[in-house]
């Protein structure tokens, strides 16, 4: 299996599972939570039938990546997406992040800027600011995190069946939009991953990426659901949308926060549609 290490602890490596498949412009694929890079397995597809290099890894703690006992926060997750960025020698890349994946996005181009990056992709993503504060009513309550958390560290296996109800708004798509073969194998992908780096995670969804936002400075695309129960659209893909500067805003109208199955067609389509604009304003 491919992997790069990105750190250690104690006596073994933290090394990062990641696949890399086809030629042309590179496209990173940074999934969510408590997922795996399994879950792009429809776009992976469709972006190499378009004609993309597709990076797909396993964020630390999940997936096939090795499990440490630190290092859940997002100046972490970034530093790991630098090594993977850098030690393939990736240029002129499109970061494509969901839920989780978008806080890393707009915390890479913040922090390391867009000399490796191209163009951005938000799907049902975190930023900007999830958190209900003063300067920030729009947020979510405080009490939705710390119960989250709570659940996690009383019966992380029961808190998944829960969880997966809501990512995927089984009691209006199952059967019809997704089949319960996948919400089974999205819990058992979930339940394979770090206790430690599941119970730490829900932390890391107030981290505050307003200023992130507001240094992207390379053509973005937001794709929302306005029935996504996990980051509500209003708190969260309509106001990246007005953070960041000339960025496009695609709402899927019932689409829930794992639409990344349940309305995978829509979500190819634009995440396709963008790329090939950005293709065609590299040739004018």
């Amino acid at each position: 299996m491919p992997s790069l290490t990105v750190g250690q602890e104690n006596s073994g490596d933290i090394k990062l599972y990641y696949e890399d498949h086809g030629t042309g412009q590179p496209v990173v694929l940074i999934h969510g939570f408590p997922l795996s890079g399994r879950s792009w397995e429809k776009q992976t597809s469709a972006l190499l039938s378009a004609g993309y290099r597709v990076i797909a890894y396993d964020r630390r703690g999940f997936g096939w990546s090795s499990q440490p006992t630190f290092g859940y926060d997002y100046d972490t997750f970034v530093a790991d997406l630098h090594q993977l960025i850098t030690q393939l020698d990736l240029r002129n890349v499109v970061l494509v992040g969901m839920s989780m994946g978008g806080g890393e996005v707009v915390h890479y181009l913040g922090t390391h800027g867009s000399e490796r990056v191209s163009k951005a992709v938000i799907i049902s993503g975190v930023p900007p600011y999830l958190l209900k504060t003063s300067d920030n009513p729009e947020g979510v309550d405080k009490s939705v995190f710390d119960d989250t958390a709570a659940a996690i560290a009383t019966d992380r296996p029961a808190f998944l069946t829960t969880f997966f109800a809501n990512f995927y708004n089984t009691d209006m798509l199952l059967g019809a939009l997704i089949s319960k073969e996948v919400v089974r194998d999205s819990w058992n992908v979930a339940a394979a991953a770090s206790p430690v780096g599941t119970l730490a995670c829900p932390h890391t969804w107030t981290t505050d990426f307003r200023r992130d936002c507001a240094r992207v400075d390379v053509p973005t695309l937001i794709i929302h659901g306005n029935q996504d129960r996990i980051c509500p659209f209003s708190a969260s893909g309509q106001r990246t949308h007005q953070f960041i500067k000339g960025s496009q805003l695609v709402v899927l109208d019932g689409a829930p926060h794992g639409l990344l199955w349940t309305h995978a067609e829509q979500v190819n389509q634009a995440l396709v549609d963008f790329l090939g604009q950005s293709a065609q304003a590299r040739a004018a």
